[in-house]
């Protein structure tokens, strides 16, 4: 059977649509900013090489400054204490590059309380009206987070000392590193909430899921474009050896009705 004969015609007739879910890498965007005495990443930055002058009469191209967590980014296993002997960002097999993705869309419970914590109930609740998670494939959260994320302020939202973005509650966390799944994908600007560092354990999205090998994505969009099953998800790192994660491309393949 010429499957990818037939994928190729679906792209070109739109009866299979892809679907960008990566923001635009930037000077503006936002960054995770952690308080002292920790070190922080560094913002995105293009330095200029040269552009059709005398340092370079035909050609422009720049130098790139980044942390491997800017942006829409894999976390890695070993980004985390608890995943430190399992994959590095190089190492993520491909199979969990590509593979199926379900969007669970919490967007109307994160507008209500920007730190809502998903719960194993919403999870399996969304099971009851969709069917199992994927085996090797991602969940995907959707909390309409992502309109906020052309401005730095707006999408760490910090008040009173402390950053108020949606996360997982502990327990989930936990039943989540126990499921089929492969990755976690979030809107946000990490897998965890804003106040995770309050919960026990601290950074339960990181600990957990890392922990069991999975990988987190961060700082999605258009996740409210996907349908909650049936999108396949491709994700594009930089093979950084030893790498502990990666800005990364990111995009989904939907079919839509011809």
């Amino acid at each position: 059977m010429p499957v990818l004969a037939d994928l190729m015609a679906a792209l070109t007739t739109s009866r299979v649509e892809v679907v960008d879910l990566t923001a635009p890498l930037s000077a503006s965007t936002p960054v995770l900013q952690l308080p002292p005495p920790f070190a922080n990443t560094t913002a995105f930055r293009l330095e200029e090489i040269s552009r059709y002058d005398e340092r370079g009469p035909r050609w422009y191209w720049n130098d790139i400054h980044t942390g491997e967590h800017v942006g829409t980014h894999v976390d890695a296993p070993n980004h985390w204490l608890s995943g430190k002997d399992r994959h590095s960002v190089d190492e993520i097999p491909l199979g969990t590059l590509i593979a199926p993705a379900v969007v669970l869309d919490a967007s109307e419970r994160v507008a209500a309380d920007p730190d809502f914590l998903l719960g194993i109930d919403d999870v399996r609740a969304w099971e009851g009206q969709h069917g199992p998670l994927p085996e090797g494939g991602w969940l995907l959260y959707r909390t309409g987070w992502d309109t906020r994320s052309g401005e730095q302020e707006e999408f760490l939202n910090v008040s009173d000392g402390a950053s108020h973005t949606p996360g997982v509650s502990p327990d989930c966390a936990q039943w989540l590193a126990e499921s089929p799944i492969a990755g976690f994908g979030v809107e946000t600007v990490g897998t965890d909430a804003g106040r995770a560092a309050e919960l026990e354990p601290m950074f339960p999205c990181h600990d957990r899921l890392l922990g069991a090998g999975k990988c987190g994505l961060t700082q999605l969009r258009n996740l409210v474009r996907l349908p909650p099953t049936g999108a396949l998800l491709v994700v594009s790192p930089l093979p950084i050896v030893g790498g502990s994660g990666s800005p990364a491309r990111v995009y989904a393949l939907v079919e839509r009705a011809g």
